[in-house]
């Protein structure tokens, strides 16, 4: 049975992050609000919470996973990219896109495309997810909650505990956070390409 936190999206209650990081830190698996909907996430390092991602989104070896960062400097140590991009990320970040990014020795490699060896990066902007961020000192391996045959991710967390609380360690109540999905720029090549439109306009990168 999943705990449930309701923690305030403006003023979050830094008890409950405290404890929201911790949950994180000892294996479990946590439904989170972020400026597009509700996602999964747990530690970077763990290979079982990872897996228990890919079971309840039913998602096979060749997913591309998101590693939600606090700032550009965390980018950084596990994406790489040039001072082009970095202006780029500078104006649009944090924000409603997931970047993809080829990946650092940095990033293990069960989280990377297996055969383009590349990460998705994120940096909501989302207050509870922020201070996570900052508690936790290294970035949250995230995934959507999109469930397996729909489209968009879920948006209530009550709906979300009644649905998943026999899987999830936690899952943190921030209220309505968005309907659409991020808009997904693949930024590991010479060519910057939008492959998928979502939540941020995707003019910038076109």
């Amino acid at each position: 049975m999943s705990q449930f936190f309701q923690i305030h999206p403006e003023n979050p209650q830094a008890r409950l992050i405290k404890q929201a990081a911790q949950v994180i830190r000892e294996g479990g698996v946590i439904a989170y609000p972020t400026d597009c909907g509700y996602s999964l996430g747990c530690h970077i390092g763990d290979k079982a919470a990872l897996e228990k991602i890919r079971t309840i989104r039913r998602l096979d070896d060749k997913h591309n996973f998101t590693l939600v960062c606090k700032d550009l400097s965390e980018i950084s140590t596990y994406a790489r990219f040039d001072n082009t991009l970095y202006r780029l990320l500078k104006h649009h970040t944090p924000g409603p896109y997931t970047f993809i990014f080829n990946a650092t020795s940095e990033v293990p490699r069960r989280l990377m495309h297996p055969k383009r060896k590349t990460i998705g990066i994120r940096v909501p902007d989302n207050k509870i997810v922020q201070d996570l961020l900052a508690e936790l000192g290294e970035p949250i391996m995230s995934s959507s909650l999109i469930l397996p045959g729909e489209t968009d991710p879920m948006m209530d967390p009550y709906d979300i505990r009644d649905t998943l609380q026999h899987q999830l360690d936690l899952v943190i109540d921030g209220g309505f956070c968005g309907m659409q999905p991020t808009t997904v720029v693949a930024m590991d090549s010479e060519e910057i390409k939008v492959v998928r439109v979502g939540a941020g306009d995707p003019a910038p990168f076109e």
